[in-house]
């Protein structure tokens, strides 16, 4: 039996991050159909994305006979320098009156949304991630004087992502490492709509529209 050795690149920094909503069904619920614009802004300064899992020893005869997995919404916190209140507030359910009053935090159903990230490696690759299936958990709103010298004050949002097929997958993505990276993908073309299956990744290749 060979040794490979392999070399991965490490990662070097976050990019751009994407959000497309989802057309709603009655009550709200998941389709799985998106609406044509995917919002793109270049605000993130850190994503960490936890999963939520639990595992059980199932025991016979005296020892461990197998181990049951179950796997709960991921959560993904996003700090970023600055949030388009447009979405924010899309997001949070927020009702928009004819007059520009906002009114907001009452107990509404908030919409299903799209959420995409790019993790940048060194030596130029990267890795394309889809979260098709997300909701808006919640979102800090800290504001501090200025002083004299100025600082940073960045906003908190985390993201649930819930399972978006039969089978339960959360997300999503391409790596420039795989063998498996389709040759032709860019990431206008990946994050031009929001791809769910190996179709919607072809098409977006090919240079099909939103579906």
């Amino acid at each position: 039996m060979a040794i490979k050795n392999k070399r991965p690149p490490r990662k070097e920094s976050v990019g751009a991050q994407f959000i497309c909503f989802a057309q709603p069904g009655e009550d709200g619920e998941w389709t799985g159909l998106f609406e044509e614009d995917v919002e793109r802004t270049a605000v993130v300064k850190t994503v960490t994305v936890t999963e939520n899992s639990e595992s059980t020893d199932v025991y016979a005869s005296g020892e461990v006979y197998d181990t049951d997995t179950s796997v709960a919404a991921d959560d993904i916190e996003v700090e970023v320098v600055a949030f388009p209140a447009d979405t924010i507030a899309r997001m949070r359910a927020a009702t928009i009156g004819t007059g520009g009053l906002v009114k907001d935090g009452a107990p509404k159903t908030r919409p299903f949304f799209a959420y995409g990230k790019i993790v940048m490696l060194k030596n130029g690759n990267f890795r394309y991630d889809w979260y098709p299936k997300c909701k808006l958990k919640e979102n800090s709103d800290e504001v501090a004087t200025r002083e004299e010298s100025s600082s940073e004050q960045n906003d908190t949002i985390t993201i649930s992502a819930y399972g978006f097929d039969a089978e339960g997958h959360k997300k999503n993505y391409v790596d420039s490492t795989m063998e498996s990276f389709p040759e032709g993908i860019t990431e206008d073309k990946f994050f031009g709509k929001v791809i769910v299956t190996d179709e919607d990744l072809a098409s977006a290749i090919s240079g099909g529209g939103q579906k």
